[in-house]
């Protein structure tokens, strides 16, 4: 039967997750409150560029809008991407660069690493809150011994697990570095969901896919994936639905 039609009520019960074998998360805003760390640090690192460019040039500065830029831009997407996207939409052409730029302003890679420079020192500062709902899931679906993994775009996957003390409940972790390793397309193709499930052999149609993201809800249907669930977290689900999510909920701990 498929995943639409079986999938069409508003939530699971514990018994429907025997169905499925492995589920992948998003981190960002699915499993941590770190999409509003990201987007203030994208706020920050564009800003920046954007007052020194409109000095420069004599023109009138726009700022980053974090409702509209973050997500239609940048959120869900490679570091790298992002800022080439939404450069591109304020008529911005710069040279991509080298993925080992310095931080800086010349080059599509020196901004990615900016903001991700200001990413490390808000997370050393801060530190990282697991939504209490994501952390009863994956407390369920571990007793349940159903494989887990992260699939992030993010290059700071690894300090944000470890900060809310998450590690350890993953089988697998496919991150921003681990994509530019493999050079895995980053979402909305499904490349970096389809490494997932290769590393935990499991077919995608037997794997859940859940995500925030518009672009991670794509990657996860057009990627053959049995269930794609999208957590709400900013009014967006009539178009998360409209992405392919199967399901729509506002909490992870409404499906246990």
């Amino acid at each position: 039967m498929p995943a639409k039609a079986f999938w069409s009520k508003s939530a699971m019960k514990p018994k429907d997750w025997k169905r499925f074998r492995a589920v992948l998360f998003d981190l960002d805003g699915v499993l941590t409150d770190t999409a509003s760390i990201h987007s203030r640090a994208w706020k920050a690192t564009f800003d920046d560029f954007l007052r020194i460019r409109a000095a420069t040039h004599r023109t009138e500065f726009t700022p980053f809008d974090i409702e509209l830029d973050y997500r239609q831009h940048v959120d869900g997407r490679p570091r790298f991407e992002g800022v080439d996207k939404f450069l591109k939409s304020r008529g911005i052409e710069l040279p991509w660069g080298r993925h080992d730029d310095p931080a800086g302003d010349m080059t599509v890679c020196a901004i990615g690493n900016r903001k991700n420079d200001l990413v490390g020192k808000i997370l050393n500062e801060q530190g990282v809150e697991v939504y209490p709902g994501s952390l009863t899931l994956l407390k369920f679906l571990e007793a349940e011994g159903t494989l887990m993994a992260v699939v992030t775009s993010s290059a700071n996957a690894g300090a944000v697990l470890a900060a809310g003390g998450i590690t350890d409940l993953f089988d697998v972790r496919v991150d921003g570095n681990v994509a530019a390793r493999l050079g895995l397309r980053g979402k909305p193709d499904p490349d970096p969901f389809l490494e997932a499930a290769r590393q935990l052999e499991v077919d995608p149609v037997d794997a859940v896919v859940v995500e925030d993201a518009i672009s991670g809800v794509q990657a996860g249907r057009t990627g053959g994936f049995g269930l794609v669930i999208g957590v709400d977290r900013h009014g967006d689900a009539e178009a998360l639905k409209k992405a392919g999510a199967d399901l729509v909920v506002s909490d992870l701990g409404e499906l246990v």
